[in-house]
């Protein structure tokens, strides 16, 4: 959400915007938000007059009273009945206005990084940096539910009997190994100096209003029926909640947190043979990254979030890429993405398994997160996000990465410890 100052001095600049996300059906909303807007300041200024006026007025009747001038008196405190009904209509005129331009200033996207390539949808992504070697073994790699099964290690056939497609039953070795890497995750983010949170599971509205534009909301969102709750779908949301209509003192940023929580998702995505499985499913885990900082910090922060992901997918020897997100696949309130894409030798080609964004002011704008500088005057901090790791769907990458052509998968040395010193696990037929 950007800020209605800046788009009443730069409406080209917001249509161009607008133009470059390629949601043209949105331009007409910058010219009516500036008519709404230059008539709610207009409502505002004559009901300000008349608060100030009627101050005056009252002192004057006042004094006419006291002089004995009644007939004066009575034709002033007619005025004074007419201003304040005058008064009470522009009340309900500036609330109806200032709840539209709100409820417009929602939908208009916010000012894109100078950095984001242009382009139509997530086809036009770039690709900006590998790390590790993709390796393509010289025996075949199966599908990761079968791979998962050798080791009777998943159950989607009970999973769907009990809660519908979308969900499962992890067991034994690759239950111990999805919660052996969010363990993992958890130490590896405390270590790069981030507070381990814990945060809650569910949202009320004005949260969920405050992180997300409403097209993700109802693409992604489980309400509670009869409650003004939401299964929240990262942690990011909980997160950046917890400073809703606070003051941050200037020396308490940056906050950097990494919370744990499960995910919840409507998932309403394509469903090929790669997306089955535990890929694209309702419910899942994940450890997340989350800082609140300075707003000429969030470019340097914004490289070392994306930065941690690959450094942690490195250690489990996965190689990864870094894609730069393109205009028209940015949501709403961001300013600049980063996929992090781990590559599959089963389907040669990597695969997201995690997305680092900057949202500038856009978050704390909704939420009125403010920060106390020091000089005395407060300001709008920055918000980032980025996935440091969200299993089952990067034990799709760890598995098919670490598969042997044995059928065992070895564990890398930083996860040993994690597992009870396991260096490989093997197959139930083995």
């Amino acid at each position: 959400m950007i800020d209605i100052k800046f788009l009443r001095e730069n409406p080209e600049v917001v249509k161009q915007n607008i133009r470059n996300k390629f949601q043209d059906e949105k331009l007409p909303l910058v010219d009516k938000v500036i008519a709404l807007d230059a008539e709610s300041r207009a409502a505002k200024g004559e009901a300000d007059e008349l608060r100030a006026n009627r101050n005056k007025n009252s002192k004057q009747i006042g004094m006419l009273m006291a002089q004995g001038k009644r007939d004066e008196a009575e034709e002033m405190k007619k005025k004074v009945s007419a201003d304040a009904a005058r008064l009470a209509e522009l009340e309900g005129k500036e609330t109806e206005l200032a709840e539209e331009v709100n409820k417009i200033m929602m939908v208009i996207p916010n000012i894109i990084d100078p950095s984001v390539p242009i382009g139509k949808n997530d086809t036009e992504n770039v690709e900006r940096e590998r790390f590790g070697d993709p390796v393509v073994p010289p025996f075949e790699i199966p599908y990761h539910r079968e791979i998962m099964e050798s080791f009777d290690g998943i159950d989607l056939d009970s999973a769907t009997r009990v809660a519908g497609n979308g969900f499962y039953y992890l067991r034994g070795d690759i239950a111990r190994l999805h919660s052996a890497v969010l363990a993992y995750a958890r130490d590896f983010m405390i270590d790069r100096g981030f507070t381990y949170y814990i945060p809650p599971f569910m949202i009320r509205s004005s949260v969920v209003t405050g992180v997300m534009s409403f097209a993700e909301m109802d693409a992604m969102m489980y309400k509670i029926e009869g409650e003004d709750l939401y299964l929240i779908g990262t942690s990011e949301h909980s997160m950046i909640g917890k400073f809703i209509d606070q003051i941050i003192p200037e020396e308490q940023l940056p906050q950097t947190l990494t919370s744990y929580s499960p995910c919840f998702r409507k998932e309403k995505g394509a469903h090929g043979i790669e997306e089955r499985g535990v890929y694209r499913i309702h419910q899942f885990e994940k450890q997340e990254m989350i800082v609140v900082c300075k707003p000429d910090e969030s470019p340097m922060w914004f490289d070392k979030l994306w930065q941690n992901t690959v450094d942690l997918f490195r250690s489990l020897d996965i190689p990864v890429r870094t894609l730069e997100c393109c205009s028209g696949d940015l949501a709403d309130l961001k300013v600049k993405s980063v996929d992090v894409e781990a590559w599959s030798p089963r389907q040669q080609k990597y695969f997201e398994v995690g997305s680092c964004s900057n949202l500038s002011d856009a978050q704390a704008r909704r939420l009125k997160i403010r920060v106390a500088g020091k000089d005395g005057k407060k300001y709008l901090p920055h918000t980032l996000n980025n996935t440091v790791v969200a299993p089952p769907r990067m034990l799709i990458a760890f598995l098919e990465n670490n598969l042997n052509e044995d059928g065992t998968v070895s564990i890398p040395t930083v996860l040993r410890p994690y597992m009870g010193g396991k260096e490989k696990l093997v197959p139930k037929a083995k």
